[in-house]
């Protein structure tokens, strides 16, 4: 779980990998015999029982550097990757943060990500903990961040991320019947299809803490998905 891929000062909430600590990390998958895939892809693979040496690389909140600084990245080494745009911020910034200003993507830099085969999926409308909204404002959030999106790529959007990782069973119930094919959380109580475990990537994971990271995870994920 990535968010940010920029040259910074200051972050306080963590979000942002340096581009040379990013091609780092990529080469330490690489050198793994891992190859970075998005998730709908790594979920197909799954299905097939053929996702054997792949990892799902996934980055929140559709920051422009995702489009300037990580695809390119990612296409040299031949890897893909899901996208989490907020679909009513598209092209404004990071305004439900305290942190430095960002900007978010572009429709065209959406739609070119997505034409370098990057998955384009839904972060909800403004990026607010579903858990704290109402039936109507919880609907609107999934279905209306996924119809924009579909109306800007003129493809369908199957995935979703839970906003600060936040998800209890009636969002999740919702994002299922909002007819999502699969939904990441972070650390969820009863992990499934629809509350996919993640890990944490920042800029101070070098090859040690990214080992002990990826044994974790594994440990996780064949204990409870």
């Amino acid at each position: 779980m990535y968010h940010s891929v920029d040259h910074y000062r200051d972050d306080p909430h963590l979000v942002t990998v340096s581009p040379r600590r990013f091609e780092g990390q990529l080469a330490w998958l690489r050198a793994r015999g891992l190859h970075g895939v998005g998730m709908a892809e790594l979920l197909r693979a799954r299905d097939a029982g053929e996702e054997r040496g792949l990892v799902g690389l996934t980055f929140d909140d559709g920051y422009a550097d995702f489009a300037t600084r990580a695809v390119p990245a990612l296409v040299r080494f031949g890897f893909s990757a899901t996208v989490f745009v907020v679909s009513g911020r598209i092209g404004s910034y990071n305004a439900w943060d305290d942190g430095p200003r960002k900007p978010l993507m572009t429709v065209d830099q959406i739609r070119t990500v997505a034409g370098a085969g990057m998955e384009v999926a839904s972060h909800g409308r403004h990026h607010v903990p579903l858990t704290e909204t109402g039936g109507c404002e919880l609907r609107e959030e999934l279905e209306e961040s996924r119809a924009s999106l579909e109306d800007v790529l003129d493809r369908p959007v199957t995935g979703f991320a839970y906003p600060y990782g936040v998800a209890t069973g009636r969002e999740i119930e919702a994002v299922r019947a909002a007819g999502y094919d699969y939904a990441c959380d972070i650390r969820p109580a009863e992990p499934g299809r629809h509350a996919l475990p993640r890990t944490y990537v920042g800029d101070r994971d070098r090859r040690l803490r990214l080992r002990v990271k990826l044994a974790r995870h594994e440990l996780r994920r064949r204990s409870r998905v």
